[in-house]
């Protein structure tokens, strides 16, 4: 059995967070639009918003900085609980994220990532903000961005694709849920470490004790 520690490294915006519906808020509000006017099935650019160039840059400034966007979005359903089975079955959970793009507003974005890490209840041991995701080390990844899978697949790194309209094209593995993540991770660790230990879905004592904590 191998005892070195199983890295997974997960994605925030798209993979555990509902980036686009939070996003679409805030330029719906801007515009003074409906939400529903906004659709959800969007490329990486959100061209079918009608952005022209360096529209999505001020837009997200505002959304991060005025709107505090960071600290509220909505979670992606069972990430939360899927990633409490994954660390308790020995699963070191490593948050890697491109939020401190935007000069100027990196306090905003860290500390409100932080802040909605907690609310949503997603543990983890490590929280790296960095742009090239291949600096990075961890056995599995969990991205949804088309050019962070193709930069950490040229490296022969494993990659599970958070499936988006902006990734279809994308070769497996795949997963459309939190469910398929949880399954496609416990396979990698089980190569990796030999067995697996895990919680059965309906048994989550990290979640509860931390619903215990928090409420």
């Amino acid at each position: 059995m191998n005892s070195t520690p199983f890295v997974l490294g997960v994605d925030l915006d798209g993979v555990c967070a509902q980036h686009t519906r939070a996003f679409r808020k805030v330029v719906a509000q801007e515009r003074g639009v409906s939400e529903e006017s906004l659709t959800l099935e969007c490329g990486w650019g959100f061209q079918e918003w009608g952005f022209d160039e360096g529209d999505f840059e001020t837009y997200h400034r505002r959304a991060v900085a005025e709107y505090r966007m960071l600290a509220d979005m909505p979670a992606m359903p069972g990430a939360s609980r899927a990633l409490w089975r994954l660390s308790e079955a020995g699963v070191w959970i490593r948050i890697i994220t491109h939020r401190l793009y935007t000069n100027w507003d990196h306090a905003i974005a860290a500390g409100d990532t932080a802040e909605w890490l907690d609310k949503a209840k997603i543990p983890y041991r490590d929280l790296c903000f960095v742009g090239g995701k291949t600096a990075v080390d961890a056995h599995v990844y969990i991205e949804d961005a088309p050019h962070n899978v193709e930069a950490l697949r040229s490296e022969g790194r494993t990659v599970i694709v958070f499936e988006q309209p902006y990734n279809r094209d994308l070769d497996p593995p795949r997963a459309a849920s939190w469910e398929e993540v949880e399954a496609a991770v416990y396979h990698e660790l089980a190569a990796h470490q030999g067995s697996v230990q895990h919680q059965l879905p309906t048994f989550d004592p990290s979640t509860d004790r931390l619903g215990d904590r928090t409420a």
